[in-house]
């Protein structure tokens, strides 16, 4: 025999019962504003009766216009305002649970013609790219044109003032430090905008025989580090803000600003981006005198943590490989190498934004694991 437990006070209250569930009379087109939210009843007068039924485990609520509602058990236990259920729904809805690492991460790795062309494997590549930031695909053909195929399969690339997809390579008259053959110190892609992109691709179609080594750190747990060694220095991170700039010609001209915390935390305290770039921090601190000491050493302390030797994961990406990775958490950097005619360094790059990889992730993981 089957049993439910029916608890008002947890399930919800009246108008969020009747505002939540699927009901295709209760969702026409005009019920919620005209109803819900224009309706002079007070919110808080009280339940309708309702019954009920062990057999099929739900409950039916009858309400003053006589409509009838049938609650399924486990509709009212996923929509439950217990702390323990909305964190179980927010879990499922946007995977904040993260797998923080250093030097002795294995990079996961999937085949590019699987992500293409298979669901699952597509799914395991977006969820791996969540929960740790930075997944390693191989198989891709060494040419131009990939990113953007890789990123079909997910929706579409973001725009931004380099193109939709851009070229690294040491090129004469650089206007950016990537396409130097110099090293590239830690750091994030795009502070400079307001809303900076949150995936990116590079594809590997030549690489230098000398240097070029790829490097990558885990900004959040070098964060979580800071925080626990030096709490001060986190506090100052995560408050002030810092300008960023960035003037140039590409795809278009440009000349950006923004301001920004390096650290960016959530309402609960909880690491959601880093914002940090040398080459694009403005010369301009907009801080009173004496809070100016205390921003440069708290930056310090975080930039000594992510260069630790045993916090940087050092890879060197051959011709056909893609590497996928989380640009609002991961910094990211380059090793010098030697340019030269013969066999010059080349990667194609594209961005796109979370939103996008998250619609495909929920859309893969119904259709991989049904309705969850």
């Amino acid at each position: 025999m089957l049993s439910l437990t029916f608890e008002a006070s947890a399930c919800g209250t009246r108008l969020s019962l009747s505002e939540d569930f699927p009901c295709s009379r209760l969702h026409s087109n005009s019920f919620i504003v005209t109803v819900l939210l224009g309706n002079c009843e007070p919110l808080d007068s009280g339940w309708p009766p309702f019954r009920k039924n062990c057999l099929f485990c739900a409950v039916s609520i009858v309400w003053p216009d006589q409509h009838m509602s049938v609650f399924d058990g486990d509709w009212l236990k996923k929509h439950c305002f217990s702390a323990a259920a909305r964190q179980a729904m927010q879990e499922e809805l946007f995977l904040n649970e993260r797998y923080y690492w250093d030097s002795k991460l294995r990079i996961p790795t999937a085949d590019y013609q699987e992500v293409l062309h298979d669901d699952k494997a597509a799914l395991a590549w977006l969820l791996a790219l969540r929960r740790v930031g930075i997944v390693y695909l191989k198989g891709a053909p060494a040419e131009e044109g990939q990113v953007a195929r890789l990123a079909d399969r997910i929706g579409y690339l973001r725009l931004t003032f380099y193109g939709h997809t851009w070229q690294v390579q040491d090129k004469a008259m650089a206007n950016n430090v990537a396409y130097t053959s110099g090293k590239l110190s830690l750091h994030t892609d795009y502070p400079a905008l307001h809303f900076a992109p949150g995936v990116q691709f590079l594809h590997c179609i030549n690489q230098a025989v000398n240097g070029g080594e790829s490097e990558v750190v885990d900004g959040f747990h070098m964060a979580e580090k800071l925080q626990r060694e030096d709490p001060e220095a986190f506090r100052t991170l995560t408050s002030v803000r810092v300008d960023f700039t960035d003037t140039g010609t590409d795809y278009c001209d440009f000349m950006l600003q923004s301001k920004k915390r390096i650290i960016d935390v959530d309402a609960e305290g909880r690491v959601v981006r880093i914002n940090y770039n040398n080459a694009t921090r403005d010369s301009v601190l907009d801080l009173p005198v004496h809070r100016v000491q205390p921003f440069y050493r708290a930056l310090k302390a975080y930039v000594n943590i992510m260069n630790r030797l045993e916090n940087v994961v050092t890879y060197k990406m051959e011709p056909g490989d893609i590497v996928t990775f989380d640009n609002w958490r991961l910094l990211h950097g380059r090793r010098s190498y030697i340019s030269r005619p013969d066999r010059l360094r080349h990667l194609e790059g594209a961005y796109l934004d979370w939103d996008e990889v998250m619609s495909r992730l929920r859309i893969l993981r119904k259709a991989v694991h049904g309705e969850l």
